[in-house]
């Protein structure tokens, strides 16, 4: 059960009576929100949900108190849905370090994939900063899978000694916050930066501690290896 469905239950006595058809029918409304979300961004009404919903309005408030809970949980699925693709894409590797660069850059890439001037492809970014003034402590919920997916893998990969995290499930939030924030930007933006995942990546990579063996050069800034010259070398 997502977190907003555990939400709901224990907010609403229908739902803890008869909690599996309660789950499905408030499962049906956050289905159609996600429909409605994606071709509009969140400039729908609750009488256009119901109508998508294919239920009465009052079924509609029997399990959110208005439109803003009800995105809230579409913004949840949608984060659940994404998380669930990324574990997929990185099971296959065996270095956590490797499952956590996944996990970063698979974020930022899905900015190529955003139409240019639709707006449902604006939801995420434009609802999560206002929800998340008028919800902090929900919308830090909404965010957990994600800050999750990070923290497993930091903490591995300090077990391993490949990363130095003195508090990993810390390091995941700060993390999980500035890949979201590039994100959300960057996604308003709309110019291309091909080199964007990449130095997000490295820039992480190198605040958890990992030997920056890299070239400077890589994201764009330089084409060598800087390498410190000593006293006399600076003096010719």
């Amino acid at each position: 059960m997502t977190g907003w469905a555990e939400r709901l239950a224990e907010r609403s006595p229908a739902v803890q009576r008869s909690r599996d058809r309660s789950m499905k029918q408030a499962q049906v409304l956050v289905d159609a929100g996600r429909r409605l979300a994606t071709e509009q961004g969140a400039s729908f009404t609750i009488q256009d949900l119901v109508k998508e919903a294919g239920v009465a309005l009052q079924t509609f408030y029997r399990y959110f108190p208005g439109k803003d809970e009800l995105l809230l949980a579409v913004l949840e699925d949608l984060i659940v849905q994404a998380c669930d693709g990324f574990r997929v894409r990185a099971e296959h590797l065996a270095d956590p370090v490797e499952r956590l660069r996944s996990h970063v850059v698979a974020v930022v890439q899905l900015l190529d994939a955003l139409p240019e001037g639709d707006p449902g492809s604006r939801f995420v970014p434009s609802e999560h900063w206002r929800l998340a003034e008028v919800f902090p402590e929900e919308v830090d919920q909404v965010s957990r899978p994600y800050t999750e997916l990070l923290r497993v893998e930091i903490e591995a990969a300090t077990q391993a000694g490949s990363l130095r995290s003195v508090d990993p499930e810390r390091d995941a939030w700060l993390l999980g916050q500035l890949v979201i924030s590039v994100f959300h930007q960057r996604s308003f933006l709309g110019a291309a930066d091909p080199g964007l995942a990449d130095a997000v990546w490295r820039f992480c990579l190198h605040g958890l501690g990992a030997p920056a063996t890299e070239p400077v050069g890589a994201a764009g800034t330089g084409s060598a290896t800087r390498r410190r010259r000593s006293p006399q070398q600076r003096s010719r």
